[in-house]
């Protein structure tokens, strides 16, 4: 058996007997002092635990300190009434406390009981009621949030298990502590009852037994019974306020003799305090001062102890800590890892975190490997690993999307709400909370389940939140996709052609071009919305070419040429008239004439007076499509297109170029204007 078994089997078995065994007026001195000393450490504790969970073991201890303290005043009324010779703790509280006086012995009794049952008592049980239901309330909650830290890698199993493991200690510790506290009201309930039975029954022993007159008998036995009350009732007090201090701030599977042990007598500073406090009161009152002061100084001896223990253990902590970090500061890995950015991160608030949680019906994971998919079916890249994750510094609905660790878009949505917007043609409103569409700013009205069916009726297009969110991801991972696309990404779309078309890629790489000429020409299709799904016809086209430059933006353009049957069906829709705006031949030449070659490539030197009337003439022009609701397209020739978007990118990000030599013969084109100045 071990000690602390032992030692909490003595504490308990000494509490049952006291009930049934009489004891001699010393020991029950000794089991006071004993007494005040426990409940003095519970306070400490209770008072500089870091957390709740350092005091897991609270309910037990309080119901063993109120069956011990309730054997001791069984105990001292059994020598009130039987010898009128309680012991020199009993008597002290009653003389020295009371000031000798039985009336104020009893008011500073009545005010101690008051104060405890209807001030911490009644507050505390208050308090352990609302926590643990709020606590309750709270798991689905904080289970959800695991699970989603588990789904998106941000946290291991064994890190989800140890906080699903602590979840349910504190549900269970405030469930506890919900009726641990009824065992302190009762405490204070029956500690009145025994007072008063104890001064009935030694006024009746005193005057029918020991032949005491009334006056004689009073005097006596209330003093005595003040002295009681106090005695039990002040340890009762310290456990009551223990009980508030720790509510107001559950289990682990150990023996509880170890729990107990470990969790009281960890802090030396405890110690420290109950020892001088021990000290003080056997120096500085009329209470046995050998015992006071043996159990003070016992206390600071331990509390010694404990301290130079803890000073060994945190010396060879960081000792082996230093070991560890110089191990680890000398693993090049470590600090790679720490340069490492994710290539598109979705950040969100708690309050999105359902959409994201599987076991809560939330299907975003989903979609963001759906989204992967579409962009690589539609643009032939392949979309990096798009990281999610919560974020706690975020507003509840809010969300963020970083491209290489810099935000670069966010948005807000409303959780139990639908976005609603209207396509143009809907004439009837709708009642809702005005707000914009995150991918393209677009006006649109947040509204309830129940109006979902209505507004679908009247025209309005409904979207979900989880759509919101994949849209705007979407849309947002196609205007970047250029800045994500590595070379190691070229390198492997090369080594996928090269299994079936050695010859070409033999021919190109690295002969004619390198990878990141190659990188190069394929972002600036992507950068323009251009798929590069046949790699074929670009890698031919660049074979073709390379020979004569290696102008990247050139040879762009010749592979652009190349892929004009996928540009033509992806802008102008052969069963209807495209309307477009061209471009004045003198502007073009003005463009080609302010052209300056360099060794780093051509670039353009245009008067900033020209310019700015170019740009708006170009804007009056895009105003006239978007007016009739058609998409900004401007046709050029083909010497000019490349420079005229580099001219136009910074100010209309949405503007479609396309040369004369992109456009199939079969394509029917309407020009609504043309740019000029």
């Amino acid at each position: 058996m071990k000690k602390t078994d032992l030692a909490v089997g003595l504490y308990l078995l000494a509490a049952i007997m006291f009930l049934i065994v009489p004891i001699p007026s010393l020991l029950l001195d000794i089991m006071l002092a004993m007494n005040i000393a426990i409940a003095l450490i519970v306070l400490f504790n209770s008072l500089f635990s870091r957390e709740v969970l350092n005091m897991a073991s609270f309910p037990t201890i309080l119901l063993f300190t109120t069956i011990f303290r309730v054997s001791l005043n069984v105990s001292s009324t059994k020598l009130i009434i039987t010898t009128g010779e309680p012991g020199n703790v009993v008597e002290t509280f009653g003389n020295f406390v009371g000031a000798g006086d039985p009336i104020v012995g009893i008011i500073v009794f009545i005010i101690l009981l008051l104060v405890q049952f209807l001030v911490i008592n009644k507050g505390s049980e208050r308090v352990a009621e609302v926590t643990a239901r709020f606590t309750l309330d709270a798991m689905p909650g904080k289970q959800m949030a695991i699970d989603a830290d588990l789904n998106t890698g941000a946290i291991t199993d064994a890190q989800a298990r140890e906080r699903r493991e602590k979840i349910q200690e504190e549900s269970t510790f405030f469930g506890s502590m919900d009726g641990a506290t009824k065992y302190v009201k009762g405490d204070a309930i029956a500690g009145l009852i025994i007072t008063l039975i104890n001064f009935a029954g030694g006024m009746a022993m005193g005057v029918l037994r020991q032949g005491m007159g009334m006056a004689e008998a009073f005097e006596k036995f209330s003093i005595l019974t003040i002295g009681d009350g106090l005695v039990s009732q002040i340890p009762a007090l310290l456990i009551s306020l223990s009980t508030g201090i720790l509510v107001t701030k559950v289990s682990k599977d150990t023996d509880t003799g170890d729990l107990l042990l470990k969790q009281l007598f960890s802090i030396p500073k405890v110690m420290y305090m109950v020892g001088g406090s021990l000290i003080f009161l056997g120096i500085a009152t009329p209470l046995n001062d050998l015992v006071f002061c043996a159990y003070g100084v016992v206390f600071i001896i331990c509390g010694r102890a404990i301290a130079s223990k803890m000073e060994v253990e945190a010396i060879e902590e960081m000792a082996t800590m230093e070991e560890s970090s110089g191990d680890e500061i000398r693993k090049p890995e470590n600090v790679v890892s720490l340069l490492q950015v994710d290539p598109i991160e979705l950040e969100f608030g708690y309050g999105i975190i359902p959409l994201a949680d599987f076991n809560q019906g939330g299907d975003l994971l989903d979609r963001v490997v759906l989204i992967r998919r579409q962009v690589a079916l539609e643009l032939g890249c392949v979309v990096p690993i798009i990281r999610l994750r919560d974020n706690i510094q975020l507003n509840p609905n809010q969300y963020v999307i970083k491209i290489k660790g810099v935000p670069v878009s966010e948005g807000e949505i409303l959780f139990d709400h639908y976005m609603a917007m209207n396509p143009g043609y809907v004439e009837e409103e709708i009642t809702g909370i005005p707000t914009f569409e995150p991918s393209f700013h677009l006006p649109a009205i947040w509204i309830t389940e129940s109006q979902r069916e209505r507004a679908e009726s009247v025209g309005y297009t409904v979207v979900d939140p989880p759509s919101i969110i994949a849209t705007h991801l979407t849309e947002i991972i196609r205007g970047h996709i250029h800045e994500l696309l590595t070379r190691q990404d070229v390198q492997n779309l090369i080594n996928n052609v090269q299994e079936a078309n050695g010859t070409l890629i033999t021919e190109l790489v690295p002969k004619l071009l390198g990878v990141g000429e190659i990188q190069k020409v394929l972002q600036n299709l992507l950068k323009e919305g251009i798929s590069i799904r046949d790699l074929i016809t670009i890698f031919e086209t660049l074979a073709d070419y390379a020979s004569t430059t290696r102008d990247t933006d050139v040879l762009t353009e010749y592979v652009r040429q190349s892929l004009k049957r996928a540009i033509s069906n992806k802008y102008f829709p052969v069963s209807e008239t495209t309307s477009v705006v061209t471009l004045d031949p003198k502007i073009e030449q003005e463009i080609m004439g302010s052209v300056k070659q360099t060794e780093q490539g051509a670039y353009l030197a245009l008067d900033p007076e020209k310019t700015k009337g170019i740009m708006q003439s170009v804007e009056e022009e895009v105003q006239k499509l978007e007016n009739i609701g058609k998409s900004p397209i401007v046709i050029t020739s083909p010497i000019v297109r490349m420079y005229f978007k580099k001219l136009t990118q910074d100010y209309f990000k949405d503007l479609i170029v396309i040369s004369y030599n992109e456009i199939e013969s079969n394509v029917e084109l309407q020009s609504v204007g043309m740019v000029t100045v």
